[in-house]
């Protein structure tokens, strides 16, 4: 028993390893890479910014303003928003402020991607293909004053059916858990996206602040993408049926983190619910495509360790070695104690090697992008640490997701006085 849950440490030790050095050359990349430049004099598209929304009357204003006071030519971004089975004032905040609004009433299917996809649809009806690119935001984003033209000069004659963006945090400094998905967020811009986007490699959208060409939506009849992660489900189905995503790290967005740990949860319950139905329908294809060879098979290999349910394969390990000390209650009491011992050892080393990873991978992150983040030094120090623990109880919630019936929750935002309440702290 003790040679096999050796074995088995070593065996998980040197297959996390092999399967995810690759990601070592990303980071040398991200600090030592300038990152892709767009066209300096591009042809201006049209574009339509579409925002799906529920119950956001309170940030919605400030999302359509700031898309208002775009550096872009007016005439050539339109605001559409979608009002979905909203029980306040999101739909008349979002026409006051200047979007041209569609409410949805449909409990049944629920959902960013059920809405979106209403909302494409619509547009086809009453204003005509007439849109080169659609803007996907939510309600809470901030759209910095040149998101459009940074993002049309890496769209015009790329290739691209999705262009990522730059994506900051309005309330970094808030609590350790709106710092938790800040830093994950940024990490996955400088040393996930941008180096795939140098080394020619297919980026992921996350969420918010892409832009999907219009081309790819009409192949696509509209925003077929309906699982519970429907942007990562949509970076998918693109890497593996060969389409390229882009990124434009010369874009910047800033969304609202939430910072209550209940709301954490259910949202990243949801989060870890669609990567699971994610890894059930596309394992197979983005297998298959890795066998392609080449960037799209380098693509497809990247894609499935980002889906790749890591942590479960860790976990199933130490139930493993936690059945076989259950087992070892019937042999003599010396062979009970080593085989405990020896399973607290895995589970300790496992625990530190994890979180030494992540702190390592956050310090270079807070490190790369100091200047950026808005906060107190010490803040950024602190938050730097408590990142390993925002990360670690993803193991709990993804448990809870594998075993529980997950559906779409809203999560509550409070728009500028998130900042302002930041500033009284300080």
């Amino acid at each position: 028993m003790m040679h096999f849950l050796e074995t088995l440490q070593f065996v998980l030790f040197v297959f996390f390893t092999a399967a995810y050095a690759y990601q070592l050359v990303y980071l040398a990349v991200g600090f030592l890479g300038r990152g892709r430049q767009g066209k300096q004099e591009p042809a201006q598209h049209r574009y339509a910014a579409i925002i799906a929304a529920r119950n956001e009357e309170a940030v919605i204003g400030e999302l359509i303003g700031s898309l208002k006071n775009q550096n872009y030519p007016s005439e050539l971004l339109d605001i559409y928003v979608v009002a979905d089975n909203c029980t306040d004032g999101t739909a008349s905040c979002a026409r006051g402020a200047g979007a041209i609004v569609y409410e949805r009433f449909n409990q049944v299917q629920k959902g960013k991607g059920y809405a979106m996809d209403y909302l494409l649809k619509a547009i086809w009806d009453e204003h005509g293909d007439v849109y080169d690119g659609y803007f996907v935001f939510d309600a809470d984003n901030i759209a910095d004053p040149n998101f459009v033209s940074e993002m049309n000069k890496m769209f015009d004659g790329s290739g691209y059916s999705a262009i990522t963006s730059y994506r900051n945090s309005r309330n970094f400094c808030a609590n350790w858990i709106s710092a938790g998905y800040a830093l994950w967020f940024l990490r996955e811009a400088r040393f996930l996206n941008r180096p795939r986007a140098q080394l020619g490699v297919n980026c992921a959208v996350s969420g918010t602040g892409f832009l999907v060409a219009a081309d790819a939506v009409r192949e696509d009849g509209g925003w077929p993408y309906h699982l519970l992660t429907e942007d990562i489900e949509f970076s998918i189905s693109c890497t593996s049926q060969g389409r390229k995503i882009g990124y434009c790290g010369t874009a910047y967005i800033y969304d609202e983190q939430p910072t209550e740990f209940s709301q954490s949860w259910d949202q990243r319950m949801r989060w870890s619910k669609g990567f699971y139905q994610v890894d059930a329908k596309y394992t197979g294809p983005l297998l298959r495509g890795t066998l392609c060879g080449g960037r799209k098979g380098f693509s497809c290999y990247d894609m499935l360790m980002t889906i790749a349910p890591s942590n479960l394969i860790t976990i199933l390990a130490l139930f493993v070695g936690l059945c076989i000390c259950f087992a070892s209650f019937s042999m003599p009491g010396f062979v009970l104690y080593r085989v405990v011992r020896m399973l607290l050892r895995m589970l300790w080393a496992t625990v530190k090697g994890v979180s030494l990873m992540l702190f390592l991978y956050g310090a270079c992150t807070m490190l790369a992008e100091w200047r950026k983040i808005d906060g107190s030094a010490a803040k950024k120090v602190l938050y730097t640490f408590t990142f390993p623990l925002f990360m670690l109880t993803y193991v709990p919630i993804s448990l809870a997701a594998l075993m529980q019936k997950v559906e779409w929750k809203p999560i509550r935002h409070t728009g500028m006085s998130v900042k302002k309440k930041e500033r009284e702290r300080v």
